[in-house]
């Protein structure tokens, strides 16, 4: 059985200390399990069962931007 997971596009980040903010907020949104936050690429991933609108709020409120990738 696979693991849910959601892609997400992250801009604005630029930093380790980014990266840590992105994954601290999304962990908090609930339904998550946990998050992965990529700097090079500007992509998180989240497993769980989480709303995706929840999640991109989520780090909207952080003061960057992300949307769900397809």
């Amino acid at each position: 059985m696979s693991e849910a997971s959601i892609d997400l596009k992250v801009s604005g980040m630029s930093c380790n200390h980014c990266v840590a903010a992105v994954k601290g907020a999304l962990e908090r949104v609930p339904g998550v399990e946990r998050a992965q936050v990529d700097l090079a690429t500007g992509t998180a991933k989240v497993y769980g069962a989480a709303d995706a609108e929840a999640l991109v709020a989520a780090v909207q409120a952080e003061g960057y931007r992300a949307a769900p990738l397809s």
